[in-house]
């Protein structure tokens, strides 16, 4: 009889990663994960340098299933200079890793504006699944005291809709982004931006986020709104010189 494996006193735990199941017809490699799943966790990974001297390093987030189980890892790719110089509103490309460390999906960000007053050249991040074949976007539609989003698919038609509050500095509470249908008038999902408790709130920018969606939503539309969320960090909740953004609406 087998024994079963012990943790060892000071020894890291071991990060437990979804079962892949069986990939169905016509679902791009890495994603058959999210046809299982209705809920997602990102987690953003604690910097330790950035911590403590506000020198920009590049983002790392798990993504985990509501059972705590690892589906995919993420990694900001981004040179040092950019980093520093264009700090929360930096180009970036991301890559999303499933266990194998198989790249399955890429997001790309290009340096754009990000403001109300700039309507010509808002935010749009491009999602591939695999890298190379282009899936979705996520792109921000004009408003002055909200922020919104269009998440569109691969021939650039608005499929969802999300909208966030005025206000999006974390007050000691979740900050919650409604993802409505296409046409607005029912919500259909949510992205929260979990609260993380005072200390990590106020020093680090490593953040907390939760993703709600149909389970029988499009595949490549969940990823692209996987996507939404890193743009929603970067945006709202990556913080400068260790600085809560404080901004009210895209003003």
């Amino acid at each position: 009889m087998t024994s079963p494996m012990m943790q060892q006193p000071g020894q890291a735990p071991q990060t437990q990663w979804m079962q892949a199941p069986t990939t169905p017809a016509n679902c791009p490699p890495g994603l058959e994960y999210l046809t299982q799943i209705d809920q997602l966790l990102v987690h953003q990974q604690v910097e330790l340098l950035e911590a403590f001297t506000g020198w920009e390093t590049n983002n790392k987030y798990e993504i985990k299933n509501s059972m705590g189980q690892r589906v995919y890892f993420a990694a900001e790719d981004n040179d040092c200079c950019t980093r520093q110089c264009c700090g929360k509103g930096r180009p970036f490309d991301m890559q999303i890793m499933d266990n194998a460390g198989r790249e399955v999906i890429h997001l790309n960000r290009p340096l754009r504006c990000d403001t109300c007053w700039f309507p010509c050249c808002l935010q749009k991040v491009e999602v591939s699944a695999p890298p190379g074949n282009v899936i979705g976007y996520i792109a921000q539609a004009w408003s002055i005291c909200v922020p919104k989003f269009n998440i569109q698919n691969a021939e650039g038609q608005t499929v969802l809709k999300i909208e966030g509050p005025c206000l999006t500095c974390s007050l000691c509470g979740d900050v919650e982004f409604q993802v409505l249908s296409a046409d607005g008038s029912a919500q259909v999902g949510k992205i929260s931006k979990q609260w993380s408790g005072l200390v990590k709130e106020m020093f680090t920018d490593a953040d907390n986020f939760g993703i709600t969606f149909p389970m029988d939503l499009d595949v490549n539309i969940k990823a692209v709104m996987l996507g939404a969320v890193f743009l929603i960090d970067f945006m709202f909740f990556e913080k400068e010189q260790n600085k809560e953004n404080t901004s009210i609406g895209m003003a």
